[in-house]
């Protein structure tokens, strides 16, 4: 009796999923707990795991298909049961609205006449692990999927890798004209600087399922919510002077601290002050209320890379207000690596009650950001900028950080979030108090 693998819910708001990568291949032995595919949900890339052990009879649906939840994308053949005769009583998975269709031998990712798989020798695998975006750069550059080295988890073929064999001059697969892409590549015995392209590619990037979801609660958000912002600065002197005096003493324990985790410890001990920066805004028209939450969760903004579809995450730091400085660090490198490596769970990414967003390392000094449904308010943080600053009377160079917090209008007055601000502020000015 063959066992049908469908596509699962792996959110409260999924819908469909998108194979992003099948990690077996038909005729593969499975166990309880191996990894079948990664998932691409509404909210995050996530791992599907086996819970049965068999052995792969079919796979129904290609890598960056997209199926609704609950339609079979594989079919496991049980102990003593011979893969190769398993029908599929469907007829195979159809594909979901709105995903590109493709030919009956395009929709297995083992079959032969799929351009988007190439042949590796001397692996256990035969296929080659490479991102959808790279495989597409790679058919239309003409260059073979063999010939490249991946630098993504696992050796995964990554866009980077892929651009970088086009300017190096990559082993064609196939002959194929000349693009945009390549036109003005050089080979590595000519030294010659890369001439650039006179105008770039134009072309549509089909919306994954979680860069539609963003963009329909961003939309939600913006027009449901009356945001309005308040934005002070920071002297960030004395918390920079303690953090590399801790990070030294720390540093033959592994213990690294970073501006962000003073920042999340400091906006979620002045909760306790703030309670209404805490809360969200609930219930339908007619019986709406604010309800002020008890756990203080800082959800923390992380950005995934593009070979993982790109797109925003934000990682929930349940209990925040009672961890220490070491456990803030931690969980924020722990759920940051897995965001962009594996994808979040559910529950990792669920129950924050307030966000920070984070740009600073990249430079930026001011930004706004979008609240995030249901919390009442998120803080936009630029970076620790060296300058010409007023201290004691006098024009000294000084470290300044500009913080902005978007605030629901309807739960939060504006004196309420500048008290909120000045509490966080003088928090971070007399950083010694976040130790204890």
């Amino acid at each position: 009796m063959s066992i049908e693998i469908t596509m699962p819910r792996l959110s409260d708001t999924m819908e469909m999923g998108t194979v992003i990568k099948w990690n077996v291949k038909e005729g593969d032995a499975v166990n309880p707990g191996d990894v079948l595919a990664d998932i691409e949900t509404d909210k995050a890339t996530m791992e599907l795991q086996a819970y049965d052990e068999g052995a792969v009879a079919k796979i129904l649906i290609g890598e960056g298909q997209s199926l609704a939840v609950g339609a079979t994308i594989m079919v496991l053949a049980e102990d003593g049961e011979d893969p190769g005769s398993v029908e599929v009583s469907s007829g195979g998975a159809a594909p979901a609205a709105g995903a590109p269709e493709q030919t009956a031998a395009e929709s297995s990712p083992n079959a032969d006449p799929a351009p988007k798989e190439h042949s590796v020798s001397g692996g256990s695998d035969d296929r080659v692990a490479a991102s959808p975006l790279a495989r597409k750069i790679a058919v239309e550059a003409g260059l073979d999927l063999g010939s490249i080295t991946g630098s993504g988890p696992g050796g995964r073929i990554v866009r980077k890798d892929v651009e970088a064999a086009i300017r190096g001059g990559g082993a064609p697969a196939v002959s194929a004209p000349a693009t945009s892409a390549d036109a003005g590549s050089t080979s590595i015995s000519a030294p010659a600087p890369a001439m650039p392209t006179a105008t770039l590619e134009a072309r549509e990037v089909d919306l994954s399922n979680m860069r539609r979801t963003i963009a329909k609660r961003l939309v939600e958000s913006k027009t449901t919510i009356p945001h309005y912002q308040v934005t002070v600065a920071v002297n960030m002197d004395p918390l920079l002077t303690l953090r590399k005096s801790l990070n030294e003493q720390l540093s033959a324990q592994g213990v690294k601290l970073s501006v962000n985790d003073f920042l999340v410890r400091a906006c979620a001990l002045a909760m306790h002050q703030n309670p209404y920066v805490n809360a969200s805004w609930v219930g339908t028209a007619g019986a709406e209320k604010i309800r002020i939450n008890g756990a203080v969760n800082i959800g923390v903004a992380v950005a995934l890379p593009e070979e993982r579809g790109g797109g925003l995450v934000v990682a929930s730091l349940k209990g925040a207000d009672s961890m220490g400085l070491r456990v803030i660090s931690s969980e924020t490198k722990r759920l940051a690596i897995k965001a962009r490596e594996k994808g979040l769970t559910v529950d990792e990414m669920e129950g924050s009650t307030f966000t920070i967003s984070n740009l600073g390392m990249f430079g930026v000094e001011h930004f706004t950001a979008i609240i995030n449904p249901p919390n009442s308010a998120i803080l936009a943080v630029g970076g620790a900028v060296e300058k010409p600053v007023v201290r004691d009377g006098q024009v000294v160079v000084g470290h300044e950080m500009q913080m902005t917090m978007s605030s629901d209008h309807r739960v939060i007055d504006g004196a309420m979030a500048a008290k909120y601000l000045a509490d966080v502020r003088e928090a971070l000015e007399n950083p010694a108090t976040l130790l204890v």
